[in-house]
């Protein structure tokens, strides 16, 4: 009967592990959570006030992307702008939209021409983004997550 019983102790021993606590156990799945999420992917975009937040995940990206294309173009139109004609040129915005829904420029991608011919123009760029109405962040999981875009300007002479 005295081996049954160290027998039955040895196997509840050996059948979990009675020294990891909840929080270690926790920290595991979550970990194991992490590794399996796809980090190139966002659930939700970040959204304008104007834009529907129950809307399918399409309809949020053409509102958000509608919304910038319009804040750009009334801001462009504001500024005299003089390009050469025969120049047609692009210029990319890289921003990042931060995890409290702020907007901050990384880089404007641009040629000489445009360099040449608007040398105020990646402050007008800039502040165009820092002017645009409150954005929600993206996000993943139900979490806010950080963004970061990188959306075409073109740029045609008359």
């Amino acid at each position: 009967m005295k081996n049954l019983w160290v027998l039955m102790v040895v196997c509840s021993f050996a059948s979990c592990n009675p020294f990891v606590s909840k929080e270690e156990k926790t920290m595991e799945l979550v970990n194991q959570e992490l590794l399996q999420m796809d980090w190139n992917t966002i659930d939700n975009y970040p959204l304008f006030y104007t834009c529907d937040e129950t809307a399918t995940k399409e309809e949020q990206r053409v509102c958000f992307e509608d919304e910038l294309v319009s804040h750009f173009s009334k801001t462009l139109r504001e500024f005299e702008f003089t390009i050469e004609p025969g120049i047609d040129s692009t210029a990319y915005v890289v921003f990042v939209i931060d995890k409290l829904g702020k907007i901050r420029v990384l880089d404007i991608e641009k040629d000489i021409a445009i360099l040449d011919q608007m040398p105020e123009f990646d402050g007008v760029i800039t502040q165009s983004l820092k002017s645009l109405p409150e954005i929600d962040p993206a996000l993943k999981k139900g979490i806010p997550v950080a963004t970061k875009f990188r959306i075409p300007i073109v740029l045609h002479s008359n």
